[in-house]
């Protein structure tokens, strides 16, 4: 079973980033393929780590569901969890350290169940080839809530400087729970801080939401910069200050 790393947090706070940089750092410290899972509606962790994404699962959701109705696409000669083997690996993009896999959504009416199961089958199939599996969500996790996805060992969340932020954050560490996910840790990275400091209200409300606070990550011009020219932020300067800070907190958790 791979260490699966979860990242979540309310759309805009920058979790997509925190996640690449986290992918490339396990790369980088030969931890080796790296499965990188794009769970997030607003998909653009490919553009984050430079590389190009191909067909997500819901869309290999979608052609499955309407195979199964029209009983086309699917030849008779192929059971459904080969084609859906086919499918998952197909989906994959493969890079020389990580492999990239984007969830999507199903965008049509009914029960995806069947579809799912079969989905969840295969891609438990390939979980252990990879050591780590890390997993840029949404804030309601949905994949996971569905069981398209596996365990949570480290659940990260991220939150910029506001309260509002804080609380999201706080609202998905209650989901966990009540999801009984039981990650061995869970913290909370404060991302996009002026100077590198929050202030005594987020502060104030970190004590309040009873989260583990695991670092703050300094506001860095060189991010909205590499954002801005729409090049892919893993190419940010070694000495870039959120390199530094993320570094520090990733030495906190001991991946």
């Amino acid at each position: 079973m791979p260490h699966v790393i979860a990242v979540a947090g309310k759309g805009g706070v920058g979790k997509t980033t925190v996640c690449g940089l986290i992918i490339q750092h396990l790369c980088k410290e030969g931890k080796s393929p790296v499965l990188a899972v794009d769970a997030d509606s607003n998909s653009n962790l490919n553009e984050v780590l430079g590389v190009e994404a191909k067909q997500t699962l819901g869309e290999i959701r979608e052609k499955m569901k309407k195979a199964a109705s029209l009983q086309s696409e699917i030849p008779s000669t192929v059971s459904k969890d080969v084609y859906a083997e086919k499918e998952v690996f197909a989906a994959l993009t493969e890079e020389d350290d990580f492999d990239l896999l984007v969830m999507g959504r199903s965008q049509g009416q009914g029960c995806y169940c069947f579809v799912n199961g079969l989905l969840q089958r295969q891609i438990m199939s390939i979980q252990d080839n990879y050591p780590y599996m890390v997993v840029d969500n949404e804030a309601g996790m949905e994949h996971i809530s569905r069981g398209l996805l596996p365990h949570i060992d480290t659940m990260i969340l991220v939150s910029d400087c506001s309260r509002r932020g804080i609380q999201a954050a706080g609202r998905i560490a209650e989901l966990v729970e009540e999801m009984d996910l039981r990650p061995e840790q869970m913290g909370l990275i404060v991302n996009r801080a002026p100077n590198g400091e929050m202030n005594e209200g987020t502060a104030e409300e970190v004590k309040n939401q009873n989260l583990n606070l695991l670092g703050v990550i300094p506001a860095d011009d060189q991010v909205y910069e590499f954002d801005c020219d729409g090049k892919a932020i893993v190419d940010i300067p070694e000495d870039a200050p959120i390199r530094k800070a993320l570094n520090d907190i990733i030495a906190k958790l001991n991946l």
